[in-house]
């Protein structure tokens, strides 16, 4: 009995979060387009309330406006016109006091996060935290920058060691290249297996050597074990 109810736990635990997850979004969303709606009563005539609230009563219509005013959005981003637009609109905000702190920290990390030019999280590493002998996976940020880069020299990563089973907070470190360990598996693969706090273990690749060749160059010091 034990056997058959755990089978079928582990077979409509995951469709019932799933579900949970995606009702939560459908939520949200639908919640800011009817905020939205509510906001534009404001300033319409009193004719286009009707409409307005049949429109609240669709389901999932807010996702489409936002997957489509994300859509708009870029498309207005990545022109010139719109380039000038939004620097314009960057520069009034990097004005206004408290604002601009926020708005500042926000946009930098978005950047580097989000950039498809960028770095961040573009590799994953073993590295020995908190402790000699003991490992964990962690994300190369980058190369320390700023002060900190002028009493290291460059041979330095900047890296994120996430916690377990929630991988928003962690640890920021910055290590010798050569005290981490490249790996091949995906950022995904990676976060998959810190969040099931290494149950669900990515498949083996072959390619580790070929990635970074230079983060194993002292195998013998490095590797686990």
């Amino acid at each position: 009995m034990k056997r058959y109810l755990l089978a079928g736990l582990l077979v409509w635990l995951p469709l019932a979060i799933t579900i949970w997850v995606l009702h939560a979004i459908l939520g949200t969303l639908d919640g800011v387009f009817a905020w939205l709606l509510s906001a534009s009563q404001a300033v319409l005539p009193s004719a286009a309330y009707t409409p307005l609230e049949m429109l609240k009563r669709v389901p999932g219509l807010g996702v489409i406006v936002m997957i489509a005013g994300l859509l708009l959005t870029g498309m207005f981003a990545t022109n010139i016109v719109g380039q000038w637009w939004l620097r314009q609109g960057s520069r009034v905000l990097s004005h206004i006091p408290i604002v601009k702190s926020i708005y500042s920290s926000v946009k930098q990390v978005s950047d580097t996060l989000f950039s498809s030019s960028g770095n961040a999280f573009r590799e994953a590493v073993l590295v020995q935290y908190p402790r000699e002998g003991s490992w964990t996976i962690a994300f190369v940020t980058g190369k320390p920058g700023g002060e900190a880069a002028q009493h290291l020299h460059d041979g330095y990563l900047s890296l994120y060691v996430p916690t377990t089973p929630n991988p928003t907070s962690g640890f920021f470190l910055m290590v010798p290249r050569t005290d981490v360990i490249a790996l091949a598996m995906s950022v995904d693969e990676a976060l998959k297996y810190i969040i099931s706090m290494g149950v669900v273990a990515p498949p083996l690749h072959l390619t580790v050597q070929a990635r970074n060749p230079q983060a194993n160059s002292e195998p013998a010091r490095n590797q686990p074990g």
